[in-house]
């Protein structure tokens, strides 16, 4: 075997073992982002989250003529995230689906016309539990919903006062029925980064003691996630401004 010919097997070798470094590299902390908007023949779509209070672009990708699409983002911690489309047709609602990203590969397929409410998300564990969360969450909503009208109902219609103090009880305990499933939802998915973000969105106002427990049972991990950290900077603030 020539010199040359040993020379090219030591660089194929050198650069395959460099490609597969690279690669492997890559897909340590990236996220993928790709799917399928069923109807989409133009538009924008955006990656988006919310960075200092503020909702921000981070990736964008035109669509002409084929609705898939495909982002990649390096993310270190699983944090929420939203798929904005822009339709070109000025109207902004049912235009943006909030998913919880994390490492790998998330799946967002949905259509046109519904596309936040037909948004069908895989390959998010955390997204799994916030779905899981919402299901039960929407079932307080809508109670919460007929208690307001009954509430109305009874003062337009005149009803006794002990019918409106009724319903009023009623709202009352639906309230802190939300706020104890919220609190114990955290408390037990503490392995995973949906324990402080549920927190942070649903029960930031609770007593500092149900929010202790709270911190209690998260990971070592979960404590020092993007939603970890400022669980506990918030809990901190709160004790300092209430003493």
């Amino acid at each position: 075997m020539s010199k040359n010919s040993i020379l090219y097997i030591l660089l194929g070798f050198i650069i395959t073992l460099t490609a597969c470094n690279n690669s492997s590299a890559l897909g340590k902390n990236t996220m993928v982002v790709k799917g399928q908007i069923e109807g989409l023949r133009k538009g924008t779509i955006y990656l988006q989250k919310i960075k200092d209070s503020v909702l921000i672009n981070i990736d964008s990708l035109t669509v002409d003529g084929i609705p898939n699409f495909e982002f990649k983002q390096e993310i270190n911690t699983p944090e929420v995230y939203f798929l904005y489309l822009n339709k070109e047709d000025n109207d902004s609602l049912n235009d943006r689906i909030l998913f919880f990203g994390e490492k790998g590969e998330i799946v967002i397929n949905t259509l046109l016309n519904t596309f936040e409410s037909s948004a069908k998300v895989t390959g998010s564990k955390n997204q799994v539990l916030l779905q899981e969360y919402r299901s039960i969450s929407r079932k307080f909503d809508e109670q919460n919903l007929n208690y307001v009208k009954g509430y109305l109902n009874a003062i337009q219609t005149k009803l006794d006062d002990a019918v409106i103090d009724s319903i009023q009880t009623g709202l009352d305990n639906l309230i802190k029925r939300r706020y104890l499933y919220a609190l114990n939802f955290a408390s037990n998915n503490g392995d995973n980064v949906i324990a402080p973000y549920i927190a942070l969105t649903e029960v930031y106002d609770a007593n500092i003691k149900l929010l202790d427990t709270v911190v209690s049972k998260l990971s070592e991990e979960v404590k020092a996630s993007k939603y970890g950290k400022e669980l506990l900077n918030f809990i901190a603030e709160r004790k300092q401004d209430e003493e």
